[in-house]
């Protein structure tokens, strides 16, 4: 049996064309395992900082009798944020977002105590809190970059056909609210 030109380029193409579909698929994989992984970071980090929340809060009651108020809203938003650990970004975002402005405004309120200014312990705290914070930075970064990526192959043309056809779907990026954006600085020095 003979082979005509037309049927060989017809083979061709097919094998062209499964080719690329395995190529596209293999690449949305890999940028979805990228989004995983980039979260799964995340969530490390804020984990860390719902560890160091509780010490902090302990350590600053003591000089901030009178902000019981503040300190109730950093034990809340705590609570809420700890209850999306191990969720994914749609449910996290808004937590931390509450927790960013609380402990914001527990910062502001703590440069009015020279005394609380001074302890090291509530001062080693802050540095490891503020660590932690650049952590998380950093991890959304990553993070965000992995989810245009994903999200760049998933909408791309003809890589949105394979997205399509196998179920990829957008990531969602983790976003950092206006109030965070303006989160008063603190020095305890």
């Amino acid at each position: 049996m003979e082979l005509k030109l037309g049927q060989i380029i017809v083979i061709g193409l097919i094998v062209l064309l499964v080719g690329y579909v395995i190529s596209a698929y293999n690449r949305l994989v890999q940028l979805r395992n990228q989004v995983r992984n980039g979260w799964r970071q995340i969530d490390v980090q804020l984990k860390r900082r719902h560890d160091l929340i509780p010490n902090l809060v302990e350590s600053v009651q003591g000089y901030m009798s009178h902000e019981r108020e503040t300190l109730r809203q950093v034990v809340e938003a705590r609570a809420r944020a700890v209850e999306t650990e191990g969720k994914g970004p749609e449910e996290a975002n808004p937590a931390e977002q509450l927790l960013t402005g609380a402990l914001g405004r527990l910062f502001a309120l703590m440069e009015n105590y020279p005394d609380l200014k001074a302890n090291q312990s509530v001062a080693n705290l802050m540095e490891e809190l503020a660590s932690t914070e650049n952590r998380i930075a950093f991890s959304r970064q990553h993070y965000n970059d992995s989810v245009m990526a994903k999200n760049t192959a998933v909408e791309s043309f003809p890589s949105n056909i394979v997205a399509r056809l196998f179920g990829f779907r957008h990531a969602t990026y983790f976003e950092i609210d206006t109030q965070e954006r303006a989160a008063p600085q603190v020095s305890l020095r």
